[in-house]
Parts: structure tokens; sequence; C-alpha cells
């Protein structure tokens, strides 16, 4: 037997192609083998920016005496978790019913049924803190497999009966009022760190969705105190470690509640998510802070996740084994680089003698406002000086559901042409006409097909550069894609329920389905997006399914706000319902031009010619100019003419 992990489209699977363990890639062919010897499955699930996982990797998995023990008592199995979602899901439920908690890498032993009977996540090279080493773990699990049979089946079945109960939906139930959205906002005004900014304290998460939800309801009810959150935590995490003061972009979260040390890999989603907000933030009040990290986080996806037209899955956390290298300064380094300009920096970036990180060294923050000059020059500097420093390693997987939130994202922060390319490439690349896969490498596509987060997300992006361009081609993959997904992924039973994986998928212990949004909007809370586009921009038979999904989705917004920021977002787009049609005449760019600046967000904007898509039938311009139609819900205005008209009725 050798590793199979060589052919890989995953580059965290070809991390550990040259392992002396002998990795199998999730099939019917490992569990085959494992019923073949009578062994448990080791079943081993990660990322490729994560820390842990390779610190497990250098300790264990590299190791020849462990990969031998390994070899000999176990089949052992490595998954990607970000290209089989359904796979990670199943089993990280298992694990946090089993430990009361989940992480990576995860390390779960399962019979050749593929029943979990004892989950954890890291396991140290030798016994720390109370935890058992990873080769003693691993004794311990093949002596109860091989004298305990009876207590291994048993404890299996039980865990299999409670995931397959805990995949149940959600009960039938109507869209959230405005009263119960009121309430959903100040639950998150109350739950707000008021020394740092942000929700709850370390490890402290970007909350984009929550975020978003609270700007749309400022727009739509005028409450300041949402948009003091909003503010204060954009401003936190822009002047915070968390975001990369010399180059853009985020990492995936701060391990302080400060926002100060981050845990320094960088996700696409985060990004992506992260750029709507401050695109959006910029766009609603003038703040030229969020104008700056919204333009230089589109820089970062573009240039340093860039891959052939889309976009890469993320930045590791490590350089050459060693977290944050690439990153963090001391004065001295400052010094060297910037010569009389280095006390300067050290004050405006916070870099001490002390550090704010480990041996000394500092991340860089922002403080106060500097002079903006100056300001660059120093930055350009230390930029250069950083990148001819080793950089970390990058996971070059295409991900369509991050792609899609990266695509809305640049739609709406108006980089239309980056947003069209990578739009391109993923319908290109990824769907087929009838099945869209979840993931490829080097224009290779993998066999993982999509879940429900890919195709809903995708949707939403492709009618966002609709929005943007009026090429009707993005408008009929759409459709083409969303009536792909209803009868893939929709419940029977439960109209507006969905699950996250496909009815014709492989079989799998459950059918996964979590409609809580996480660090990721859920998929129940993109497809009741994709949905609420739709209704407007495709066809006005999609709002009954949109209505019924948003509605199944409602108890989440009133029971737990902060696991339902996406679900609320949408709620506060379906609330507010704004359409604004432009009918192509003298002055059509000035108009388009003054909708998008104004409106809020989750509206709907499209431009063209009369009667050239639904929401622009049998409405023209008014005597050769160009002019907006404005609806909300089904009223709409009188057509406008002027820039400053609209915006008056957007107002």
């Amino acid at each position: 037997m050798t590793n199979l992990l060589g052919s890989a489209t995953s580059p965290y699977l070809r991390q550990h192609a040259e392992n002396p363990v002998h990795w199998w890639q999730w099939s019917e062919a490992a569990f085959a083998e494992a019923r073949r010897r009578d062994v448990p499955v080791l079943l081993s699930v990660g990322y490729a920016a994560c820390h842990w996982c390779h610190v497990m990797a250098h300790e264990s998995f590299e190791d020849p005496a462990t990969a031998e023990q390994m070899n000999r008592d176990f089949v052992c199995v490595k998954v990607d978790r970000e290209e089989r979602p359904d796979v990670d899901a199943i089993y990280m439920n298992a694990t946090v019913a089993m430990t009361g908690q989940g992480g990576w890498p995860m390390t779960c032993f399962l019979t050749p049924d593929a029943r979990p009977f004892y989950c954890g996540t890291y396991y140290p090279r030798e016994p720390r803190g109370g935890m058992p080493s990873f080769t003693q773990l691993l004794a311990a699990i093949s002596d109860t497999w091989r004298e305990r049979r009876d207590e291994v089946d048993r404890v299996g079945v039980q865990v299999a009966e409670h995931l397959g109960a805990a995949a149940g939906g959600l009960p039938d139930g109507a869209e959230p009022t405005s009263a119960q959205l009121t309430a959903a906002v100040g639950a998150l005004i109350a739950d707000e760190d008021p020394a740092h900014a942000g929700f709850g304290g370390a490890p402290k998460f970007p909350p984009a969705a929550a975020l978003e939800a609270l700007l749309r309801h400022y727009e739509r009810t005028g409450d300041r105190a949402a948009l003091g959150v909003v503010e204060r935590t954009a401003d936190a995490m822009a002047r915070g470690g968390i975001y990369d003061q010399l180059a853009g972009g985020f990492a995936r979260y701060a391990v302080d509640a400060a926002w100060v040390v981050p845990h320094f890999e960088k996700m696409l989603y985060d990004n992506a998510l992260l750029l709507r907000l401050y695109a959006h933030l910029a766009r609603r009040t003038g703040s030229e802070l969020a104008r700056r990290v919204a333009w230089e986080t589109a820089d970062f996806l573009v240039r340093d996740l860039g891959a052939g037209g889309a976009f890469a899955s993320s930045l590791d956390a490590d350089t050459d084994g060693v977290e944050g290298a690439t990153y963090v300064w001391t004065p001295e380094q400052l010094r060297a680089v910037l010569g009389d300009d280095a006390d300067w920096a050290a004050e405006v970036f916070e870099v001490t003698g002390a550090g704010t990180f480990e041996h000394g060294t500092s991340t860089l923050q922002l403080r106060g406002a500097p002079d903006p000059a100056r300001f660059a020059g120093v930055r350009g500097r230390l930029a250069a000086a950083r990148a001819r420093r080793p950089q970390p390693a990058r996971d070059d997987k295409v991900v369509t559901v991050w792609n899609g939130l990266a695509i809305t994202a640049l739609a709406e922060a108006g980089r239309t042409d980056d947003a069209t390319v990578a739009a391109e490439f993923v319908l290109d690349s990824h769907w087929d006409g009838s099945i869209l896969r979840r993931s490829s490498l080097g224009g290779d596509v993998g066999e993982a097909p999509g879940m429900l987060e890919d195709y809903a997300a995708f949707v939403t992006a492709l009618l966002a550069v609709f929005q943007r361009t009026g090429r009707e081609r993005f408008a009929t993959a759409a459709r083409a894609i969303l009536d792909a997904a209803i009868p893939r992924f929709a419940d029977p039973q439960a109209l507006g329920g969905w699950y996250d994986a496909p009815v014709d998928g492989e079989p799998l212990l459950t059918r996964p389905r979590d409609p809580a949004d996480g660090a990721t909007p859920s998929g129940a809370s993109l497809i009741a997006e994709a949905l609420t586009y739709a209704e407007h921009l495709l066809d006005p038979a999609y709002a009954q399914l949109a209505s019924a999904t948003r509605a199944r989705n409602g108890i989440l917004i009133v029971k737990i706000p902060r696991g339902a920021g996406h679900h609320l977002a949408v709620a506060e787009q379906a609330a507010r319902q704004l359409i604004v049609a432009i009918a192509s005449g003298d002055g059509t760019d000035e108009l388009v031009a003054a909708a998008r600046e104004s409106v809020p967000g989750g509206a709907v904007v499209v431009a063209g010619p009369e009667d050239s898509q639904p929401l622009l039938a049998r409405r023209g311009p008014v005597g050769g100019r160009a002019a907006a139609y404005v609806c909300r819900s089904t009223v709409c205005s009188l057509p406008v003419s002027s820039p400053d008209a609209l915006a008056d009725e957007l107002r």
C-alpha cells in the first residue's frame, strides 16, 4: 500500500503526499479496505492554511514510527474540509457532540460503515496538559477495537442516531415582522463589546454578516445605534493588527479581544465578506478609511489571491513553519528600512520594544490619522521590504462559493471588470450545464459536487454582475443554475427547507444541513438571498419559494441573532424591496452612478433599453432622456431624469 494523495485536486491533500502514512482520499474504496482488513478508519480533516494542522503533520504524520503504527492498525483517510464540507460537517457535529468543542485538525475514528466512535482534534507528539500523545491514543483505540468491539459498535450506533436526529429541518414559520427584526438588531447592539467593539471576547472573528445586517437596518429605519456598532467595529478592525496595514486584506481572526494579534491565515471568504461591508459603509457614510480599506482589500484579492481570473482559497498562517513571520516587525527592522522615519512609523504602527506579538516583534496597527503623503511613502517602503521576505504558502484551490462571495463584493464595490472575469472563469470551468462543481485546481475541476452554498452564492454573484453589465449571459446562467439547485437541495417535505448536500450526491452517514450562519453564511441564508434577487431580476415565479425560505429561517433571527447575521441581512433586504430600473437615454451613466451611490444594501439596480429585461418592461426614456423608475415592493414612483431628483427619491 502507498500514499494516494499525489493526484488530489486539493493542495492540502498534496501537502501530505510525501508522508510515510498510507493516506487514502475519501472514497468507498477506503472503507472497503477497512472492511477487508477489519480495522477502523482514521479520518483526519483539515485545510491548507490551518496552523495546527501543520503542527500535527510535522509532529506525527511525518514521523516514520507513528506512520508505521497508523498504517498497521488503521485505514487512514485525509480530507480537505474546504473541498468536502459535507464530510466535514457530519464528523464535526460528531466531534462537538462527543467533546463539547470542535476545530481543525479534526481526528475521528470510524467503523468501516463510517460511524464515528471516538473523535477529537489536535493530539500532540508527547502527553501534554492532560492530553494523551497521539501514539498513546492510537494504541488505546486499537486495544478497544480488538477487546471491546461491542462497545465500539454501540457508541457508533448511538452517535449515528444522534446525528440523524440533529439533521432535522426547521419548523414552519412566518417571515420576520418589522418588530422582530428590530428586536434582533437590539440583541446584536446589546452584545457589542464596549471596550473593543465587535462581539464577544477572544478569539474575536470579524462579524461581517451581522454588521451588513445592522447597516441595512440603519438604512431602512434610521436607527443610529445600529450604525454606531458598525462604525466602531469596522474602525477597530481596520486599525487593528487583524488588517494588513501594508498590503490590505484581513486575517481570519484575532487571538485577543482588541484585534491586535491575528491568526495570520488570510481566507478568501473573510475578505470577500469584508470587502462588501466596507464598500457599503463607505457608500453610506463617506468614510475615507472605509473607502481605502475596501479598495485595498479588492486589490489584495486580485493581486495576492488571483488564480487565472478567479480567486485562490487562502494564504497560510505560517512562513517556513513560523506563524506570522512574514508580517511582524521590530523597531530595529523599521530603522533598517526607514532610517529617520523609523520612530514616526513605530508610533503610527505601534511597534514597541517589548512587542505586541512573540519574541519582541509587533503586528502593525494604525493609530491616529497620519499625514497621508508621509504615510503612503512609509507604507510603500515597508511593503517593498516585506515582499523580499519569505512569503506564506497559498492554497490555489478555486472554491465556487467563496468565489461567488468575492464576485458579488467586487461588483458591488465597483470593480466590475474583476468581477466579470472571475464570473466567466467559474461559469466556464465549474458549470457543465447541469452540475456545478465545488472546486478546481490549476484548471483541473475536481469530482466533488457543489453544495447548496456553491449554487446559491454563485447565482447571487451572476446576478450582481448582470446588474453591472446588463449581459444576458449572466442572467441566463443564473436561472439555469438556480433551477438546477431547487430539485437538488430543496426539502420536498417542507417548503422553504433546504439540505446542504445534493440529493444525487454520495450517500453519507446523514444528509447534512445546518441553516445557522457561521464564519461564512449558511447555504440556507445564501439560497434565500439568491431567490430574493431572482424574484425581481429573473422571474416573479421565484417569489413564493423566496418567501417560504425566509419564513422557515425566521426563527433563527428571533432566537439566535448572532448565528443568523446573513439571514437578518436578507430579511432586511426583503423588508425594503427597493428596485431602481433605469431606461436608457441621454444621461444614463449619470443616473446609474447616482443610483448605485445612493441605494441601500440589497437593492436592485438595472439599466438598459425599454423592454430589454423584465424590470424594464414598458418602461422607457422620457423625452429622449434616461428615466429612473424607483419601486418599493409593488409601488413605483413616477420616472425621474436627473441625478439629484433620483437621490432625493431614494432618500
